[in-house]
């Protein structure tokens, strides 16, 4: 036979390397352990008897108690050769069983000669393969040679026959004093969905729902979690803690199978610049681009609207809406998954429920992406990132701090630990409170979000707000705050109001404001204070008024901004006053029982505050009298208003000189000068001085005065100032000259400023000295014309 004479070649070299098996030997086979049905081995007991040949690996093979054997036929000779690996076996094993995957890392060679035939021999390996091992005989007859038992414990649990070669997988699992064999079920509770699996690799697993899901029963597998977020840190479905440092909107869930859905929160600061708490919570859906916000205080808005909800459901855009003393809740269904946001103004927990293997992202799900790359700069200002620092709070006990939270790992709260981990609760908690104040209800907000997140799975702790000192009721119910503000207690479990936001704050308290600076325009000005900075200084601003006390200050419901002022149609009491080129409105915003006395038993509130305006100058016009008119609009400063030049032919200033017009020498003109857009309760136009020349230059000479210091010229009889210094326009005639030897025209210039109304040094007090009469030439031929600029 060739099989055999090659083997006994191989014998003769490889004689050091193999042995001879007597019928009971034990072999040491630690260069190369087998794993057998799960049991790591480095020995081998060998029997060779009348009736069988047994390889075992626990003992010496005995028919009552068997144990982990292989058995077949008596065989009359046996060698063992251990070799460390061979290729080509190792290519059929993969070949034969799909199921061995790793590498081979040994071998043990066992050659058998069979006397009970006719010269029968085969090879029996054992391949190690880790934590798995196959049988592999070889015979060089294709008829049947063998057939070998596969024992476990006292069961059989394979018999195979042997032809010209045979592979068999001797990998599996145990449990409970049983193999099995690989890629089989050992066992199952469909009530739990407990599998209990030997996998492909003969390795014992236990398979159930994810750590996301629960057992709904008939071993189906459901999502059921909840990501909590509260104060400034995120606690997501893993129960992983991220803490938000900055002022900025997150996405907190998004589902990869429904695109345009995203749940983000918005981060603010409230009484220190460098913590940040939740501040809302935004539901953006697809379709119509619909947009929830819950907000601070029960408030909900659907785009720009604000919606009026009560604990029945309301549905919208299809989102469920309710509200409750505890808080507000929308609920919506997308895709088979059950979204559930729960929002009280500082906690929101997001409930999912949906099939296994739903997949959630941002930062209440699986996302690896990092915060930046989750924060959403189209919900979030500009300046949001901007870091601050402010030096620690010296009030706070973080000892005393760390106990409080530690309640979470005791009873009642120690009934939900096994389910829900308190640990991320308690590290939220001793972070956010080691460095702000536990005012706002902070000292139970971290113990409300745990309860709630234990009630979303079924555990109900009893007496829970009894050991705290902690209500279940939303904090700051119905209470609305500006964008600039927040709701906080006025003193500790007492009752709240709306307070200014740190940075907000910081701005005027810089300066020591109220508020912000005066506006000021032409006729109008207002102050406008900040209504939590007034509260911080205990001031009311129903009880503040200006220097009349009907001018009280008007209150903006959505900002509560208080902004005081006054017009053209009520000054309010404001003082006019002029200094130099300025001109000064003045008024005062002072408490109703404010008292000029030296001393004062009530809370006494003054603030000055005024407009102050440059006179404005008037740029140089010409005006023809044949012209009609000439309106020239000015623009200075706040000041915008028209000024508007005619002339008259009679003192009833009804005939206006036409184009057609013929004006003679020594014929009486009237001049009026008028504005359009001036406040006349507030303020008088003057002609300071007006003066005459034969070019267009207020400079050229020859030069001829007719107003001087608001009065007639009292060289020039004819001059006569009728209107100055009144209201908003003023008047004066002469009679009509022409200079002698000059080009025939006549220039008038004219310098005005404005004047406070109630100054009445800025009325000119003429005199009605006698005035000498001043040399006219003849009369004048042809159509006479006037060219008139002025400026002031």
């Amino acid at each position: 036979m060739v099989r055999p004479l090659l083997f006994l070649s191989a014998l003769i070299e490889l004689a050091c390397a193999q042995q001879i098996i007597t019928p009971s030997s034990v072999l040491n086979i630690s260069s190369c352990p087998i794993t057998y049905y799960g049991k790591k081995y480095e020995q081998l007991y060998v029997n060779i008897t009348t009736e069988n040949f047994a390889l075992c690996f626990d003992g010496f093979f005995k028919t009552q108690t068997g144990g982990d054997c292989l058995v077949g036929p008596t065989a009359s000779y046996v060698t063992l050769h251990i070799d460390s690996q061979n290729s080509k076996l190792e290519s059929q094993v993969h070949q034969e069983v799909p199921s061995i995957k790793a590498s081979m890392e040994c071998s043990l060679e066992f050659f058998m000669e069979y006397t009970n035939t006719t010269s029968v021999s085969a090879d029996l390996y054992l391949l190690s393969f880790g934590k798995q091992a196959a049988l592999f005989v070889f015979t060089d007859v294709t008829t049947k040679v063998v057939s070998m038992s596969l024992y476990v414990n006292t069961c059989v649990v394979f018999i195979t026959t042997v032809y010209k070669n045979t592979v068999q997988d001797i990998s599996g699992c145990r449990h409970s004093g049983t193999a099995y064999e690989p890629d089989t079920v050992v066992s199952s509770n469909p009530d739990t969905c407990s599998i209990l699996t030997c996998s492909e690799t003969a390795v014992l697993e236990t398979l159930g729902c994810g750590p996301l899901e629960r057992c709904q029963g008939n071993n189906t597998c459901v999502v059921d979690t909840t990501c909590t977020v509260t104060g400034p840190t995120v606690i997501n479905v893993h129960g992983q803690v991220n803490s938000i440092k900055d002022r900025c909107a997150y996405s907190l869930v998004s589902i990869p199978s429904i695109p345009n859905f995203y749940l983000m929160a918005n981060f603010r600061d409230r009484r220190r610049k460098d913590v940040s708490f939740l501040d809302s919570v935004i539901l953006h859906l697809d379709g119509p681009g619909v947009h929830s916000h819950l907000e601070q205080g029960g408030t909900v808005w659907l785009n720009d609207s604000t919606l009026t909800l009560n604990s029945s459901s309301q549905l919208v855009h299809g989102v469920q809406l309710s509200k409750d003393q505890t808080g507000v809740t929308a609920k919506l269904s997308l895709s088979n998954l059950t979204i559930s946001v729960f929002f009280d103004g500082d906690t929101a927990q997001i409930h999912l429920e949906g099939p296994a293997g739903s997949s959630v992202e941002g930062l209440c799900g699986n996302s690896s992406r990092s915060l930046s790359d989750l924060r959403l700069s189209e919900y979030s200002s500009t300046s949001c990132e901007m870091q601050y620092s402010e030096p620690a709070d010296s009030t706070i006990n973080c000892t005393s701090v760390t106990e409080r939270c530690n309640l979470l790992k005791e009873a009642p709260f120690s009934s939900c630990n096994s389910d829900i981990d308190p640990e991320p609760y308690i590290t939220a908690c001793t972070d956010t409170l080691c460095k702000y104040p536990a005012v706002d209800g902070l000292n139970c907000q971290f113990l409300k979000a745990y309860t709630r997140a234990c009630s979303l799975h079924n555990h109900t702790l009893d007496g829970w707000t009894s050991k705290t000192g902690c209500s279940s009721e939303a904090f700051c119910q119905d209470r609305t705050c500006s964008d600039h503000e927040f709701c906080g207690e006025k003193t500790v479990g007492g009752d709240t109001r709306c307070f200014c936001r740190a940075i907000f704050a910081s701005k005027y308290q810089a300066n020591n404001s109220l508020g912000d600076p005066t506006v000021c325009m032409q006729d109008s000005g207002s102050l406008t204070l900040v209504g939590c900075l007034l509260e911080d200084k205990g001031i009311d601003y129903s009880t503040l008024h200006l220097n009349d006390p009907t001018c009280r200050g008007q209150v903006d419901e959505l900002t509560h901004m208080v902004t005081f002022s006054f017009n053209s149609s009520n000054s309010c009491g404001t003082e006019v006053t002029a200094n130099n080129s300025y001109i000064i409105y003045q008024n005062t915003i002072r408490s109703q029982n404010y008292s000029s006395d030296v001393i004062s038993r009530h809370d006494q509130v003054q603030i000055n505050f005024s407009c102050v305006h440059s006179q404005p100058n008037i740029n140089t016009a010409t005006f023809r009298i044949r012209d009609c008119s000439v309106a020239q609009k000015i623009s200075c400063g706040v000041w915008n208003y028209t000024l508007i030049i005619k002339a008259y032919t009679d003192a009833g200033q009804t005939q206006v000189v036409q184009l057609n017009s013929e004006v003679r020498l020594n014929q009486r003109i009237w001049v009026k000068l008028e504005t359009n857009g001036l406040d006349g309760s507030m303020v008088t136009v003057v002609s300071d001085s007006c003066w005459a020349t034969d070019q267009a230059s207020p400079t050229s000479s020859p030069r001829h005065d007719l107003i001087i210091n608001g009065c007639a010229n009292p060289a020039d009889p004819t001059v006569a100032v009728e209107e100055n210094g009144l209201g908003t326009s003023s008047l004066f005639s002469f009679n009509m000259f022409r200079f002698i030897g000059g080009s025939g025209e006549v220039y008038l210039h004219c310098k005005l400023h404005l004047c406070p109304k109630e100054d009445t040094s800025c009325t000119p007090n003429c005199n009605a000295a006698a005035r000498r009469h001043r040399s006219v030439g003849s009369k004048y031929e042809g159509e006479a014309s006037i060219s008139m600029s002025w400026t002031h």
